[in-house]
């Protein structure tokens, strides 16, 4: 008949882990910091899709007219607004009509803009049913 023998439980070691020390900024790194980068940020909404487009490229014209370095246009989701109304005053409800209005909006960025192109950018003539809003990022 074979022995039992008891047998001791495996104990695994793990090794003392050091902390990060945490980095000291020196002068030299503080010195070579990057400078601040500034943007015009432009977002352009329209009903319409093509009177969008031709704002948009004016406004992209003018900004390389100028050396400006720009980012987009870039297509933002188009909002979709919707209605449904019924036909009839009284009766009649299964007759019913549904509207919508669509709202197209594109996104530019100018990086590091000059007065120069800040100044024709605001003297653009842009057509009606464009709206226009302009950050500093």
């Amino acid at each position: 008949m074979p022995t039992a023998t008891a047998s001791k439980p495996k104990v695994k070691k793990v090794a003392a882990t050091k902390t990060p020390r945490a980095k000291v900024a020196t002068k030299k790194a503080v010195a070579s910091a990057p400078i601040m980068e500034h943007k015009l940020r432009i977002r352009v909404r329209a009903y319409e899709h093509k009177i969008l487009d031709l704002s948009v490229k004016q406004i992209m014209d003018t900004a390389a007219r100028f050396d400006a370095t720009v980012v987009g246009p870039v297509p933002l989701p188009t909002e979709i607004k919707r209605w449904t109304v019924n036909r009839s005053t009284f009766v009649h409800k299964d007759a019913r009509e549904q509207f919508e209005m669509r709202v197209h909006k594109r996104l530019i960025d100018i990086l590091n803009p000059s007065p120069k192109v800040i100044e024709a950018l605001t003297n653009l003539n842009l057509p009606s049913g464009v709206t226009i809003d302009v950050k500093m990022v």
